[in-house]
């Protein structure tokens, strides 16, 4: 007789358990989203003008890099290069990693490293990795480059652009003239 009370008292209080659980269900009705994510809508291609709605390339509203190497912060640079150091090595003479050597990059011809191999889009783009050419690829190198390997989503501030390629000027036993 014992037994029973006890079996009797434990679907007692699963009955009430699923009563209230229901009761409760009816009083408060969630209503949760279908995705659970909000959507942000970004551009894909270049910085819509609000006024004209119009789209403008962000290569070609970029600050003279030139003035900007007068004053940028080798310190800062070798900082920021810290990034590049999973995939670049910087000394000279040092192997290619998942990227090329960075030594000696400034004014060097594009996808001319010896022993690494360049996506296709990087051998047809051509020309030398001058001061500007290296602003507007540090900027967004996916959008500049189409095509390329390098996954690296960019730097938005001038100062930090130009911080890093001073700081990779300095990667030489003769640093490019700043002309």
């Amino acid at each position: 007789m014992e037994t029973n009370k006890i079996f009797g008292a434990i679907i007692l209080a699963l009955l009430l358990l699923a009563l209230f659980s229901k009761t409760g269900e009816m009083l408060v009705h969630p209503n949760y989203p279908e995705e659970t994510a909000y959507k942000i809508d970004v551009p894909e291609e270049g910085i819509q003008n609000e006024s004209s709605k119009e789209v403008v390339d962000p290569f070609e509203n970029l600050p003279d890099i030139l003035s900007l190497l007068q004053t940028a912060s080798l310190e800062n640079g070798e900082k920021l290069s810290k990034k590049c150091s999973t995939c670049h090595s910087f000394e000279s003479g040092g192997a290619n990693k998942a990227g090329p050597n960075l030594w000696n990059l400034i004014n060097r011809k594009k996808a001319s490293k010896e022993g690494f191999a360049y996506s296709a889009a990087l051998v047809e783009f051509g020309g030398d990795w001058s001061y500007s050419e290296l602003n507007k690829f540090f900027l967004k190198p996916k959008k500049y480059i189409e095509g390329t390997k390098m996954n690296f989503n960019g730097l938005k501030k001038d100062s930090d652009r130009a911080d890093l390629i001073i700081w990779l000027r300095s990667l030489s036993d003769s640093p490019a003239p700043l002309n």
